[in-house]
């Protein structure tokens, strides 16, 4: 039996190493809602994902053991992090003869199953992912989504089932990881240097891009960002390969030309309007910044693209309706500006933003959404070579925060066992740039050490927000919570 007949039949035995990571999660939630048999194992922490494998019924192991594997699996999928030569139950795997396929390479064998759309890009894949599920399910399309986050318009899951004509995932650029991924669309949002330790320079990242994009088939579509320099590049250059001559090109964004130019972007009440060329009514957006709204208009442009597959074709009064009234509503994904709550006054967010122009956009859409707020950020840097790096862009990302607390640089799990390859790369090099450019500027290397500081800067109206890839998440929920007390009324700089 071929992998695709395997995750087509019902009953199929599928066991997942490492299945409390965001996208095998994701995928095991689909897996078990088609009817495979699913089960797993991870590491002993708990993640959001915990709740949602209980909620569904997915029993899983809490370590690594070769007993774990069921007498009758037939495939195994595992997350990156784990290594086929190391882990003890894919060790046991391969001494007993059953297949194994690394995450992406799964999903990649899932979309080869459906008309398939992957939504790419440095920055924005979650948030355009999540509005896109939001939009097609107010448009009723038969459809299914895997995001990279829980989002709440999903019921707090990672993945939305309408049915089963069209599949659309968020895919990701790292180890070039999507080129296993089945696209007949692309979604691509931006590019622009990241993941270093990878992809030295623009000219890398931008290459593997355009290999993803030099995937789609004869009358395949491009969804680009007319706005992103990257993504622009990337369309331009396939345009003048031969596999591009067949691929229909779809700009979208406040330079776009066609129906997705965005022709108007008003802010008023904490919600943007966003008129577009090509529909006849603005849409609504709750959630902050021009980056947010290029994110909507690509998701969009990509609902677009599956109603026209759809008899009768085009926008037809009822999807257009559906989805404008789904977008309206849409809170944004875990991690991705979200609101976790207000305590004394003080609104608290956090976000997963920790690529300086990623860190730059969402602070100006927030200034802009909340001007009567004073904006108070920490920031905890995601890996020494990204730092190093991108040093200079970083210090310039925080002149629209009020106050700016800085941590340590959380290592990526290969840093840290490489930290003699770093030996001159650390937070405070960061806080030194930042604070040559702005007066309120803190450095506390652990996140937690930071409360008392916190307790006493913070006050009635502000705005806090946590962002990065590391644990400083931790902060907030421990301000939100009053873990040690609250917060004291008045102090801190201006």
């Amino acid at each position: 039996m071929n992998m695709a007949d395997l995750l087509r039949r019902t009953g199929a035995s599928i066991y997942c190493v490492g299945i409390k990571g965001s996208g095998v999660c994701a995928l095991a939630e689909l897996l078990h809602r088609r009817g495979c048999k699913v089960s797993g194992s991870d590491r002993k922490e708990v993640f959001y994902t915990d709740r949602l494998l209980r909620a569904l019924g997915i029993p899983y192991f809490e370590s690594f053991e070769p007993r774990h594997l069921p007498p009758d699996t037939e495939l195994i999928v595992y997350s990156a992090a784990y290594s086929p030569e190391s882990n003890p139950e894919l060790v046991e795997a391969q001494n007993r003869g059953i297949p194994a396929l690394k995450y992406p390479d799964a999903l990649g064998a899932y979309s080869a199953l459906f008309d398939s759309s992957g939504i790419a890009g440095v920055h924005g894949k979650t948030t355009t992912t999540a509005m896109a599920g939001t939009l097609m399910r107010g448009a009723g399309l038969p459809v299914q989504i895997l995001a990279g986050s829980a989002v709440g318009a999903f019921g707090g899951g990672c993945t939305l089932t309408l049915g089963s004509t069209y599949f659309v995932a968020e895919t990701c650029e790292y180890r070039r990881h999507f080129l296993a991924f089945q696209p007949r669309r692309i979604v691509l949002t931006s590019v622009e240097p990241d993941h270093q330790d990878y992809y030295p320079t623009y000219q890398a990242i931008r290459d593997a891009f355009l290999e993803y994009a030099g995937k789609l088939p004869p009358g395949g579509e491009l969804i680009y960002c007319a706005d992103d320099p990257g993504a622009r590049d990337v369309a331009t250059r396939l345009k003048q390969e031969p596999q591009g001559k067949d691929v229909q090109f779809i700009p979208y964004g406040f330079t776009a030309s066609g129906p997705f130019q965005i022709q108007s972007y008003q802010v008023a009440h904490e919600s943007a309007r966003i008129g577009l060329a090509g529909f006849p009514e603005p849409l609504t957006l709750r959630i902050p910044g021009r980056h947010s709204a290029l994110n909507a208009v690509g998701a969009l442009a990509l609902t677009d693209a599956l109603v026209r597959c759809e008899p009768p074709h085009g926008w037809r009064p009822e999807p257009w309706e559906g989805a404008r009234r789904g977008l309206a509503a849409f809170t944004g994904s875990k991690r991705r500006a979200e609101i976790l709550g207000e305590k004394d006054g003080v609104l608290f967010m956090d976000d997963y933003g920790h690529h300086p122009t990623a860190v730059q956009v969402t602070l100006a859409g927030l200034k802009e959404f909340y001007p009567q707020r004073r904006l108070v950020v920490s920031f905890m840097p995601h890996t020494y070579s990204r730092t190093a790096s991108l040093l200079e862009a970083f210090s310039q990302s925080f002149v629209q925060a009020d106050i700016t607390l800085l941590h340590r640089i959380y290592p990526s799990a290969r840093e840290a066992t490489e930290t003699h390859l770093w030996a001159g790369v650390r937070g405070e090099a960061l806080f030194d740039r930042v604070r040559a450019r702005q007066e309120a500027v803190y450095y506390v290397a652990e996140p937690l050490d930071a409360l008392d500081l916190l307790r006493g800067i913070l006050r009635p109206g502000d705005l806090f927000i946590t962002m990065g890839a590391g644990d400083n998440w931790k902060l907030a929920e421990a301000l939100l919570n009053h873990a040690a007390g609250g917060l004291r009324p008045a102090g801190g700089k201006e």
